[in-house]
């Protein structure tokens, strides 16, 4: 991984997610995953560039990499990235 993010840093905020806001990693693969029929998803890593999730959709297990926008800096940048794209799947779903 690059630009700051180490195996440490994507472990931790996979935990984070998943453990914490297992609604928000759902929302992200049926956002911008383009998997609607998701029920369940965890996050199973982050760099730079996306996150890679597996969502259970109609009972199968579906790998799904999410592009970001831009390539992030580091950890808080990806946090700060995460929560504007809930945001702004939310507003979407409006």
């Amino acid at each position: 991984m690059s630009n700051g993010f180490s195996a440490e840093i994507s472990s931790r905020i996979c935990k984070h997610m998943n453990d914490d806001h297992a609604d928000a990693v759902v929302i992200y693969a049926k956002a911008f995953g383009g998997l609607t029929d998701t029920n369940a998803a965890e996050m199973l890593s982050i760099d730079a560039q996306g996150m890679d999730l597996t969502a259970q959709v109609n009972g199968e297990a579906v790998p799904v990499r999410i592009q970001f926008a831009r390539v992030l800096v580091d950890a808080e940048d990806a946090h700060q990235t995460l929560i504007a794209m809930v945001k702004q799947a939310r507003v979407k779903a409006k």
